[in-house]
């Protein structure tokens, strides 16, 4: 085989991860998925509404009610796009905000909402990968991710890197979609999952193929008990789970010890 030909091999499984039911390599994915947000952006905030009927406030509210913050903490908020995390983190106290995310596109659109200028001393926007995280070791007080790990296409790296800049003392939270385990709200889910919600795509974001991957993404996931042993290995202990809405979602907790 002459060397053009082996660079043109198919990556190995070792260095593949899941793009929603398709396997890619490492850098194929973050070029895939920055594709998906800057295709989504501008609707972002919109379709996070009608894909779950406005319940995704309530896990939000459920997040922040766990992490209770404080005037003395700063957050890191990772794949923090429009802001909403962050947002509610210092509206409820929190000393000052990290929104860190990949795309510029998603930054963009929260920069543009109008209540982000009545918290602009409070809130700092970084395009930055969860993968090498644009802080210092030891930085921040908490740290978020909120349905967005399941995008980052090296987590057990993410997952280190969350763990390097949190303090001594340091919380994660971890807000994503989960599995559900009642077998009728199941079958409800995967209906509205795979037939509502891409015609819903194509209907107000103009693209249902970057809802269907949205979609694939979540049932690719890993479980709560496989996503808190990644946690672990990290170096954080303390592993706590909330599941939530039958898990359609879940919070995972951890703290670094050391």
């Amino acid at each position: 085989m002459s060397k053009s030909a082996e660079n043109k091999k198919v990556p190995t499984a070792k260095y593949q991860v899941d793009f929603g039911y398709s396997k890619v390599s490492i850098t194929q994915k973050q070029n895939l998925v920055n594709d998906v947000f800057n295709s989504v952006a501008p609707s972002y905030d919109i379709m996070n509404d009608l894909m779950s009927l406005g319940v995704h406030r309530l896990w939000k509210e459920t997040l922040l009610d766990w992490m209770a913050p404080r005037p003395n903490q700063v957050l890191a908020d990772l794949a923090g796009g429009t802001g909403d995390i962050a947002l509610r983190f210092v509206q409820r106290g929190g000393q000052f905000a990290y929104i860190i995310d990949i795309n510029q596109q998603m930054l963009a659109s929260g920069q543009k909402r109008k209540v982000m200028g009545n918290y602009k001393n409070k809130l700092n926007w970084l395009c930055g990968d969860a993968q090498a995280i644009p802080l210092a070791d030891n930085s921040v007080d908490r740290v978020t991710i909120a349905f967005g790990l399941r995008n980052v296409p090296d987590r057990t790296k993410a997952l280190k890197q969350i763990t390097r800049i949190l303090k001594p003392g340091g919380r994660f939270c971890c807000l994503e979609f989960s599995h559900v385990r009642n077998q009728l709200l199941s079958a409800i889910y995967d209906k509205w999952s795979f037939d509502v919600l891409p015609r819903l795509g194509h209907l107000i974001a103009g693209d249902s193929q970057s809802y269907q991957y949205l979609v694939e993404s979540i049932r690719q996931f890993p479980s709560q008990a496989e996503l808190s042993l990644m946690m672990a290995d990290a170096g954080m202990s303390q592993i706590k789970v909330k599941t939530l809405s039958g898990g359609i979602a879940a919070i995972h907790s951890g703290w670094k010890i050391d």
